[in-house]
């Protein structure tokens, strides 16, 4: 906010007189009424109070520099949450309680009555879960299919759903299934029934989720809003797949410019903070109509967003930053098209995902489609379903100096072109990466775990034009055109059958540079695609270590290999720090390793698009995950502090 805009203070505070003007006197009494009124410039100084409400902001700001700001006034905390408190419980015996609820809580949208939908969503596939949830002192609970179940907590079925895991399996923590509870909706009322297990719920807080956001416009184009300082929860927003209408619990729809900072986030059905898509260029209409697969109706909303003026001057440019983010059905931050050149960073994201009551194709902390010049940088995503997974379009996207540890899987890159930087990272977990893209240049991470490498010559995806929502053409993956520099592998055990790979040995029989990899093609003499679909594409690898018997391909001839186990681990101390331990050998520290730039990591193939800033200009992998300059001879991995012998190195 500028000091010469003239703008307002707005104060809201909770009990207020409803006839308030948003002075300091005389506050609003709803975050609702200052955002009625509030212009270009103005902030909405919101004290302590739990304000159950969906704030729908009517107006944006005029630019970056004349916003509206909601913060939380200074020393306070307010909440928002899309629940109402129950305190009508009939006790029914054996735990077991029941509320009769007059739908004219709920208005024109019951959470109990709306199918939690849309499409790559799979399980439960025997029964249809709701938007609905209910929370025991902060706690939520898990929906039953129905009443028998309540009554008998240990007959709750999972929708957990990898394919390692069948659907009917029983709920390995005896303690995720006591708190359940099974909705009956009619006419005039809902009757919930809940099972908590000894606690009296009138004596508790028990809430239920009433509505679909805390904070969401529900135009597009309100621009330029900044959020910062609140505690947002229970939210009953819908699945958000990237052919749907992705609402969170806080969004942007549609919108360009917003700041989410410095926020607690959690509790939403599926998806926390949402940079992505409206409706109006589909809404899940595969499962709506089933004559077109989700992949064919994706490809279409992406012409369909061009069609309707999709560009950088439209959306995207939003900053997510210092959030804490946590136990969300299904993402932290979720987007396509709509999270165009955005920033998401300093964030710490957990316990997504983790509940696994039901399951689908789009679990991730950050679940991004389309991820155009975005810049994921220095958050920690831990004990997560998946850390991060860029899928479609992660075109001129950095991930950098984030740190992974005690995931499901840590990172996953789908059906992407390039050019994509993964640099200066930890992963931590068992299972560190599926790479299922083409162009992706990895450069000093440290990967912990296993890993798999896949090809996807089924579905042709969009490139773009550089740093543009122009589309170039589209391609199948056909693998590699990877780049892998100056990493630190460590082997061990694998994480499961088929994904075993603990270093580079994947990329084995792919030429070494673009000009061997054209002579292979046309060797096979005249024609066209079927050239191209005989060879593997190059892969450039150079300098990396492999520890405790993590396995090179031939091409990488600088490597370093050593069968010392490093015995790596990250941990949290109580202050919230974050610290890597490992025990590393002399010899990885005499490599000759350089800086890596935008000239030596050159452009993918079928883009042509070079590893640069989102403005074009080049960059240098010249600082480590904290910060600490690289010297000319550079440490492998993404810390320059590492020594021969013991470490103990804070991250974060």
């Amino acid at each position: 906010m500028r000091p010469d805009t003239g703008s307002r203070v707005l104060h809201v505070k909770e009990g207020s007189d409803d006839c308030g003007d948003g002075s300091v006197e005389r506050p609003f009494r709803s975050i609702q009424q200052a955002a009625d009124v509030a212009l270009a410039g103005d902030v909405v100084m919101v004290h302590a109070g739990t304000y159950r409400e969906s704030v729908n902001p009517i107006n944006g700001g005029k630019d970056r520099y004349d916003r509206i700001t909601y913060t939380a006034a200074p020393g306070e905390h307010p909440v928002i949450k899309g629940s109402e408190r129950v305190n009508c419980w009939q006790d029914r015996g054996n735990s077991v309680w029941t509320a009769e609820i007059d739908n004219s809580l709920f208005g024109s949208f019951n959470p109990f009555a709306t199918p939690l939908k849309g499409d790559w969503l799979e399980r439960p596939s025997t029964w249809n879960m709701t938007l609905g949830e209910v929370y025991i002192n902060g706690k939520s609970m898990y929906q039953a299919p129905d009443v028998e179940s309540v009554r008998n907590p240990q007959m709750r079925k999972t929708g957990f759903g990898p394919d390692w895991v069948k659907e009917e399996e029983p709920v390995a923590h005896p303690e995720d299934t006591v708190y359940q509870w099974y909705a009956q909706v009619g006419d005039r009322t809902t009757c919930i029934w809940a099972n908590f297990q000894g606690y009296d719920p009138n004596a508790s807080l028990v809430e239920i989720n009433v509505r679909p956001t805390c904070f969401y416009p529900l135009r597009t184009g309100i621009n330029y809003i900044t959020v910062t300082g609140f505690e947002m929860a229970q939210a009953a927003c819908q699945w958000a797949p990237p052919t749907g209408d992705q609402q969170g619990l806080i969004g942007t729809h549609w919108s360009k410019g917003w700041v989410i900072e410095g926020n607690d986030l959690h509790d939403a059905r599926c998806s926390a903070v949402s940079l992505g898509k409206d409706w109006s260029t589909g809404d899940s209409e595969s499962t709506r109509w089933g004559y077109k697969p989700g992949y064919q109706t994706q490809l279409e909303t992406v012409f369909r967003a061009r069609h309707a003026g999709w560009d950088m001057e439209t959306v995207g440019s939003h900053l997510v930053r210092n959030n804490h983010i946590h136990d969300c059905g299904q993402n932290g931050v979720v987007g396509h098209l709509g999270c165009i050149r955005s920033v998401i960073e300093d964030n710490d994201i957990h316990d997504i995902g983790n509940k696994h009551e039901f399951f689908g194709h789009e679990i991730a902390g950050i679940k991004l489609h389309t991820a155009i010049d975005v810049i994921i940088r220095h958050n920690h995503i831990h004990d997560s379903t998946l850390g991060i997974w860029l899928d479609w379009e992660a075109q001129g996207t950095r991930v950098s100096s984030n740190v992974f540890n005690d995931n499901i899987r840590d990172f996953m890159i789908e059906v992407t072109h390039g050019p994509c930087l993964v640099d200066n990272n930890v992963f931590a977990s068992a299972y560190n990466l599926d790479n299922v893209a083409q162009g992706t240049a990895f450069v000093h991470n440290l990967f912990c775990g296993s890993a798999q490498r896949r090809d996807v010559l089924d579905r042709f995806t969009p490139y773009h034009l550089p740093h543009s929502t122009t589309v170039a053409g589209t391609a199948c993956v056909y693998g590699g055109d990877d780049r892998i520099y100056q990493n630190i592998f460590v082997g061990g055990e694998a994480y499961l059958p088929g994904v075993t790979t603990r270093g580079t040995e994947t990329y084995e029989g792919c030429p070494g540079s673009m000009d061997e990899y054209r002579d292979l093609v046309h060797a096979h003499g005249p024609g066209d695609l079927e050239l191209f679909e005989r060879v593997k594409q190059p892969a450039y690898i150079d300098r990396n270590v492999y520890l405790n018997g993590a396995q090179s391909c031939s091409q990488d001839i600088d490597a370093c290999k050593v069968s010392d186990n490093p015995r790596f681990k990250v941990a949290t101390d109580r202050d919230g720090s974050v610290w890597l331990d490992g025990e590393l050998p002399e010899a990885m520290f005499h490599m000759g390793c350089c800086i890596v730039d935008t000239a030596m990591l050159g452009a993918p193939r079928m883009s042509e698009e070079r590893y640069e800033a989102p403005d074009g200009s080049p960059i240098a992998i010249d600082r480590d995950l904290t910060g600490i300059a690289r010297g000319d001879a550079p440490v492998p991995g993404p810390l320059e502090e590492l020594t021969p012998g013991k470490n103990h190195v804070r991250l974060m």
